[in-house]
C-alpha cells in the first residue's frame, strides 16, 4: 500500500506502508523519481533521473507541506 498525500502539477506524493520508520515521502512523475527525508531536517535521500532544478524545486514544495506530509505519516501509521 501507498498512499498518496498529495499532487502537484505531475508529481505524485506519497509513502509506502512498510517501509523504515524515520518519516520520509517518496515522489514520482513521468521524469524519474526521489525520496525526501522530513525529520530531523528536509533533505534529499535520492534521486532517480530527476534534474537539479526538478530537485530543488521539489525540495520547496515538500518544504510547504511538511506539516501536511507528517501529519498524514502520522495517521497512517497510528493505525
Amino acid at each position: 500500500m501507498s498512499p498518496t498525500v498529495f499532487r502537484y502539477r505531475k508529481y505524485r506524493f506519497y509513502f509506502f506502508s512498510r517501509e523504515e520508520t524515520r518519516v520520509h515521502v517518496h515522489v514520482t512523475c513521468p521524469d524519474g523519481e526521489a525520496k525526501f527525508w522530513i525529520e530531523p531536517g528536509i533533505s534529499l535521500a535520492q534521486n532517480y533521473g530527476l534534474s537539479q532544478r526538478q530537485v530543488k524545486t521539489l525540495m520547496r514544495v515538500v518544504e510547504e507541506h511538511k506539516d501536511e506530509i507528517t501529519s498524514a505519516w502520522r495517521e497512517h501509521f497510528s493505525r
